[in-house]
C-alpha cells in the first residue's frame, strides 16, 4: 500500500482508535447472564459481532418479541458510557495520528456511535486537533454509516481515489466500497482476522504497522 497516494484518512473509532473490545464483551456478558444466557468469550465475540447490531443481538439469542431491541440497546449503551472512560486508546493510536498529520494528510472520523457520545469521547482523549470533522449517527443503535460517509465525501469534494478508510470490521470494508475509497482493516479490533480476510482489502495487524508503510 502506497500511503503517499492518499490525501485524507477516514478513521473508524470503536475498535480502531479506541480499545473498547473487552469492555463490550464484559457488558454484553452482564446482559446475557441477567437473562439466563451463557456468557461468551472474546474469541467467540470476534466471530459473531456484526452490523447491523440488531443481527448480532439475534445471534446471541435475544428474543425481541418479549423485549425490544431498543430497550436492550439502551441498557448496553448506558453501561458502556458509564465505563467507556476506563478504556485506553489502541496501542500507537496517537503516534499514528501524528504520523499521518506530519505527512500532510487530513483526517476525519466516521463512526456508528451516536454523535454526541462520540464527540465527548474524542474530546476526552484530547484528539480533537487531529480531525477536520467527526461524524457519527443520530442514535445509539449502530446501524449503517454509509449515508453519512457519502455526504462527507461529497460536501468536501474529495476525490475518492485520494481517501483511505481505516477500520476493524467487515462493515468498514462495505462502507469503503460504497464510498469508492480504499480500505485497510486492523485485525485487533471487534472482528477476527479470519473474517476480515474475506473482504479482499488490505489488512494490518496493528496501527504501528500502518506507520511503517513506505
Amino acid at each position: 500500500m502506497d500511503i503517499f497516494k492518499y490525501k485524507h484518512i477516514i478513521w473508524d473509532w470503536n475498535g480502531t482508535l479506541l480499545d473498547d473490545v473487552e469492555l463490550c464483551v464484559s457488558i454484553m456478558n452482564s446482559l446475557l447472564v441477567k437473562r439466563n444466557f451463557a456468557a461468551i468469550s472474546l474469541d467467540y465475540y470476534r466471530e459473531i459481532f456484526s452490523f447491523p447490531i440488531i443481527e448480532y443481538y439475534e445471534k446471541l439469542g435475544f428474543d425481541f418479541s418479549s423485549e425490544s431491541f431498543e430497550t436492550i440497546g439502551t441498557e448496553f449503551i448506558v453501561s458502556y458510557e458509564k465505563k467507556r472512560a476506563q478504556c485506553a486508546l489502541m496501542p500507537d493510536a496517537t503516534k499514528t495520528l501524528h504520523h499521518f498529520a506530519d505527512l500532510g494528510l487530513t483526517q476525519s472520523i466516521l463512526s456508528a456511535s451516536k454523535l454526541d457520545y462520540l464527540l465527548d469521547a474524542v474530546g476526552g482523549y484530547k484528539l480533537d486537533e487531529f480531525f477536520m470533522e467527526i461524524n457519527g449517527l443520530d442514535n445509539h443503535y449502530a446501524s449503517s454509516k454509509v449515508d453519512i460517509g457519502v455526504d462527507f465525501v461529497a460536501r468536501h469534494k474529495f476525490d475518492p481515489a485520494s481517501i483511505l478508510l481505516i477500520g476493524d470490521t467487515i462493515h468498514d470494508a462495505d462502507v469503503a466500497k460504497a464510498l469508492g475509497v480504499d480500505c485497510c482493516l486492523i485485525a485487533n479490533g471487534h472482528q477476527s482476522q479470519k473474517r476480515l480476510a474475506t473482504c479482499g482489502v488490505a489488512i494490518a495487524d496493528s496501527l504501528k504497522e500502518l506507520r511503517d508503510l513506505p
